[in-house]
């Protein structure tokens, strides 16, 4: 079965095994992210692998946030314009070229799950894309949405779980 990315108006098949991937060493998808990456830890960003990056990408771009949060989408990290040739994400790294912007924390950089209660999901969202952003490091995960609409060639969701102790 081939599965399928919109490229602008064009429609691409890509077969199943060529559709970008976005995992962590650190946690499976869907399943529970170590304390070490969170407020209750080191509170530093967990190994991220990319993989099948579509080969015409101009830049990459995350967005990590919790659609659980109790005031509505809180923003954990986001960065853009790193270069489309990364595999790897280090912990406590951000890939070359990227820039960071502003979180719900009022603050760049990553800031790990903190619920306050419950069990919530935290989507690391990965895009490929035909372009470079040109946003200042100041902009809000609204600003990096608006700038990125129409440029995406492909994307991935990979999901942690947290509960505090």
């Amino acid at each position: 079965m081939l599965g399928s990315v919109v490229f602008g108006m064009v429609h691409v098949a890509r077969k199943p095994h060529d559709v970008m991937k976005l995992t962590s060493p650190a946690f499976q998808h869907n399943q529970l992210i170590p304390a070490k990456y969170t407020c209750d830890g080191d509170n530093v960003n967990p190994p991220l692998h990319l993989s099948n990056v579509p080969a015409d990408t101009k830049s990459l771009a995350l967005i990590v946030d919790d659609l659980d949060a109790p005031m509505g989408t809180w923003t954990h990290w986001t960065w853009w314009n790193a270069s489309p040739h990364t595999t790897e994400i280090a912990e406590h790294s951000v890939p070359p070229g990227a820039v960071q912007g502003a979180t719900s924390f009022g603050t760049p950089g990553y800031g790990g799950p903190c619920p306050p209660s419950g069990t919530h999901r935290y989507h690391f969202r990965l895009y490929a894309l035909n372009d470079i952003i040109s946003l200042p490091a100041t902009a809000t995960v609204d600003q990096l949405n608006e700038a990125i609409a129409g440029h995406i060639i492909e994307h991935v969701d990979l999901v942690g779980l947290y509960q505090r102790s």
